[in-house]
């Protein structure tokens, strides 16, 4: 059996490498093409969608709130007011610094576990396990995917293969 903590963790730092390196080539494009950052880090799908730095605090807040959850660890607040892509980076490397702070034990094992999830409309009730792989990684990977797209639709010179990791 793939304990949570394998699948989780390894999922998060892979994701969260391709969305530094494909955030850094976006931020070259802009630079290199006259695009202002603000632009480039505003942009959107659709306008009722949230646009690209908000995919990256989302991928950022699944990943905390899955160890809090599953773990009971104490969460790190962070604000969601990045306007950089500095900023952004610097989300992401906390994230990655917090996930260095949550033990193995603290989720392995907990497969049963029963987790809440309160959403603005409603309330979800899982096990650890459901949780992870029903809600957790699809919302991971869903804002991951996404900020790739909007990169790509604004041209940035990026493929699959830095989606999935070199």
């Amino acid at each position: 059996m793939t304990s949570l903590h394998d699948l989780t963790v390894p999922a998060f730092r892979r994701g969260f490498a391709s969305l530094s390196a494909i955030l850094t080539t976006g931020e070259a494009f802009a630079r290199d093409t006259g695009v202002a950052e603000s632009e480039m880090l505003d942009t959107r799908l659709i306008a009722d969608m949230a646009p690209l730095t908000a995919q990256v605090q989302r991928a950022s807040d699944t990943a905390k709130g899955a160890m809090v959850r599953i773990g009971g660890v104490p969460t790190v607040a962070m604000a969601d007011d990045e306007t950089t892509f500095a900023a952004l980076q610097q989300r992401i490397a906390a994230t990655l610094a917090f996930l260095d702070t949550v033990p193995r034990d603290a989720i392995d094992g907990k497969e049963s576990t029963p987790v809440t999830l309160v959403t603005r409309s409603q309330t979800f009730e899982f096990t650890a396990q459901s949780y992870v792989l029903g809600f957790v990684l699809p919302n991971f990977y869903f804002h991951v995917t996404t900020a790739y797209a909007l990169l790509r639709m604004r041209g940035v010179p990026i493929g699959k293969m830095d989606y999935l990791g070199r």
